[in-house]
């Protein structure tokens, strides 16, 4: 018996990543911060779809959690086949406006997290017949961004490492794609304590609803595609990044958020 591990899985995309697998019958194992949440979350869904649900409550952001994560499935002796790095967030403004240990915070649950989890589990993944490593990127990840500055950064660091995984594992039963969603109908303004009217204006206009953004996430990933970006506008919003010049760009995502 096999489980899909999902980080960030209380709430949001993440929630929802969960119960898309739960529908194909696939059992979850969902960590977040708050055991309140993640309880209601795997009671709810292992009655729904008949699936074994566990959680583990962990801060992501502490020293360790990775491990802390990997021996706690040991522990339980769960094995693991898929492993979604979902959890993150942004910081949204200028980057002077935020302590370093802010950025220090963002960039490790965004960036290191991931990768320490992807390779403490590497090993017992390739035991699988087929296993998959799901890394949630963004839209944001194709530019760099004025007002996220930090986390699109790392968002980009998210699809480059999962690329170059993916191409180093081709010859495994490890199969890597990197899902990039746009605005999506989550906490991740207020997270990101996004005070933009424009900003706020443009997200309510295109946001995905998270179920969505999951459903083509899930089928990507299984489909063993490396990239996925959610929805025809992300899609065209990706090509245009590609095909303008960085400089406009630049200036049409600071002028979002009001730098």
């Amino acid at each position: 018996m096999t489980y899909a591990l999902i980080t960030g899985a209380s709430k949001g995309i993440g929630y929802a990543i969960a119960e898309q697998l739960a529908k194909r019958k696939i059992n979850v194992l969902l960590v977040a911060r708050t055991a309140e949440l993640l309880r209601e979350a795997a009671n709810g869904i292992s009655k729904q779809y008949g699936v074994q649900a566990d959680y583990l409550a962990v801060d992501l952001t502490a020293t360790g959690a990775a491990q802390q994560i990997v021996d706690w499935c040991h522990e339980k002796q769960y094995a693991v086949s898929i492993l979604v790095n979902n959890a993150g967030y942004g910081l949204s403004g200028a980057f002077e406006g935020y302590s370093l240990a802010d950025h220090h915070n963002m960039m490790q649950l965004n960036m290191h997290v991931p990768v320490e989890l992807s390779y403490l589990l590497l090993p017992q993944l390739k035991k699988q017949p087929q296993s998959y490593i799901m890394n949630i990127a963004s839209g944001a990840a194709y530019q760099s961004v004025p007002g996220l500055t930090v986390y699109a950064a790392s968002k980009a660091f998210m699809l480059s490492f999962s690329r170059g995984l993916s191409y180093e594992l081709k010859q495994t039963s490890v199969s890597v794609t990197a899902v990039s969603p746009g605005a999506t109908e989550t906490d991740f303004p207020n997270r990101a304590k996004v005070d933009s009217p424009k900003a706020k204006k443009m997200a309510e206009r295109f946001n995905m609803q998270p179920g969505e953004v999951a459903r083509m996430a899930v089928d990507g990933m299984f489909a063993k595609k490396t990239e996925v970006v959610t929805g025809f506008v992300n899609k065209l919003a990706v090509f245009f990044a590609w095909l303008l010049p960085k400089s406009i760009l630049e200036k049409s995502a600071a002028s979002i958020y009001d730098l």
